[in-house]
């Protein structure tokens, strides 16, 4: 049976799922959400015995019900191959009792290569069944690890381009390095003197911008998107969630049918969403735990059912949580309004011309499968160092505010519910802060002398991400003004 998907903000016509991937954002600048999120049609015992690529899918082929099984198994075959140094591809490592679910071994070390390696595959494979024949730009806006992540998979991919903007100041020195010495003749990175919020929201604006959808008509080019607005993003992070659930069975660490808590560090709410989705599709989900870091927009709202983005932009030690605006908080909310697109379009619209919105306590009551944390700068620095000197496992900073969030809420909960943290990155990309929270002695090294201090202390290999950006040429150095962003976009497309 096909699976349609509509747009959060109107009951405007259904699309296909590879519909739904090619257009990244529906028309009315609402995110695609399934008409319904299906049930596993198979046993958990049997995904058990699954292969990484086997579970995405039987997970995958339930939401993306256009594509035949040789295109989809084509799609997953091409992205999880040996580009991940693993063949397990997201291996759960344990840590006194702490289950995290590493998602940080593809090309570029971070969790966003799980759904961009097989992205270009699902949105090149959807042109061909949409008879699609114009050249499909790209337009992304990152807070660290998304732009490299979309551009590694994009680079030189026949009738694609893709733009990439972060904010300039707002990304670790190997995140940018990483963006800026991008191969590829059909990328472009871009950064602004603003926020992630900001790039965000300039993307946002230039895809309702009609004047420019047709002339990029009138050039033959079509806008989609590599962030995680795209259904096309949100379907393969489903995945590893299953899969984790699964592999614990086979380990014995719990039977089947027993709950499992996610702990999972959040900016943009695409990651838990998943989870949430997951839960959705029959997996036991006992809470999910939404971690934040001191731009804790979304614990607040967890607290107070209050969604208010006005206040202080914090820069932190995590930067891909740095965010005030969770696009894809979207989605649940249209899920916990009864899919009351009318409800959802008026939250957003509050959210765009006031900054904030309340939510119903209806509403409130059924998000309590979330629980929400978060962890101060210094708790993250003071995990990733408790940690190390505990177990001798090195995580990242992303991972060090999900571990800190899930210690004080097991403290105050006494829930000892088998637990899995989403380990988002590697702290090869984070090594500044990493070793800086591990010891003192490490400040004013240079990045990567701390690269080579983190190998001997880890006893890990220096990813192949990080050491081919040592001697790197810099091929994209332009910087514009927020107001700009449309600008430059035309001037790299010419038009």
């Amino acid at each position: 049976m096909e699976l349609l998907y509509q747009s959060t903000r109107s009951k405007g016509v259904k699309v296909t799922a590879s519909q739904a991937i090619l257009k990244g954002l529906a028309d009315d600048g609402g995110l695609f959400v399934p008409e319904k999120i299906p049930g596993l049609d198979i046993s958990i015992e049997d995904i058990a015995g699954m292969s990484y690529k086997e579970t995405a899918y039987e997970v995958m082929k339930l939401f993306l019900t256009d594509f035949t099984e040789t295109e989809l198994k084509s799609c997953i075959g091409k992205a999880y191959d040996s580009k991940f140094d693993t063949g397990e591809i997201a291996p759960l490592t344990e840590k006194a009792g702490v289950y995290y679910l590493e998602l940080f071994h593809g090309a570029t070390i971070a969790f966003k290569d799980m759904a961009l390696s097989i992205l270009p595959h699902l949105l090149t494979a959807s042109a061909k069944k949409n008879n699609v024949n114009k050249e499909i730009v790209i337009l992304t806006a990152t807070s660290g690890d998304t732009g490299k992540a979309a551009m590694a998979g994009f680079a030189d991919v026949p009738g694609t381009r893709i733009i990439v903007f972060y904010p300039k100041n707002g990304v670790s020195r190997i995140q940018e390095r990483q963006m800026v010495t991008q191969k590829g003749s059909n990328t472009s990175v871009i950064g602004i003197t603003g926020n992630f919020d900001d790039a965000q929201s300039g993307v946002k604006a230039m895809f309702n911008n009609k004047e420019l959808a047709r002339a990029l008509d009138g050039h033959n080019y079509q806008f989609s998107s590599a962030n995680s607005i795209n259904i096309g993003r949100l379907v393969p992070q489903v995945v590893y969630y299953v899969y984790s659930y699964a592999k614990l069975v086979a380990k014995g660490v719990i039977q089947s049918g027993s709950p499992v808590n996610f702990v999972v560090p959040t900016g943009n709410f695409g990651n838990i969403l998943a989870a949430y989705y997951a839960k959705n599709m029959g997996i036991p989900v006992g809470k999910l735990i939404c971690a934040s870091n001191e731009n804790k927009v979304l614990f607040d709202f967890f607290e107070t059912g209050v969604y208010d983005k006005n206040r202080e932009f914090m820069l932190t030690s995590s930067p891909s949580m740095d965010i005030l605006v969770s696009s894809n908080l979207e989605r649940l909310l249209f899920k916990i309004a009864g899919e009351d697109a009318e409800a959802t379009r008026g939250m957003m619209e509050a959210l765009a011309s006031e900054g904030k919105y309340t939510i119903t306590a209806d509403m409130k009551a059924q998000m309590a499968d979330f629980a929400g944390g978060w962890a101060s700068e210094e708790e993250t620095a003071a995990e990733i160092k408790r940690v190390y000197e505990e177990t001798g496992y090195v995580m990242d900073t992303h991972t060090a505010v999900a571990s800190a969030v899930y210690r004080a809420y097991k403290e105050k909960t006494k829930d000892n519910t088998v637990t899995v943290i989403a380990s988002t990155a590697s702290p090869y990309k984070f090594g500044t802060s990493v070793m800086g929270a591990i010891g003192s002695g490490y400040k004013g090294m240079d990045d990567f002398a701390l690269v080579d201090e983190l190998s001997r202390i880890s006893g890990t290999d220096i990813p192949k991400a990080v050491e081919e950006i040592r001697t790197a040429p810099v091929l994209h150095s332009t910087v514009c003004k927020t107001e700009d962003m449309q600008k430059e976009v035309e001037k790299i497309l010419g038009i």
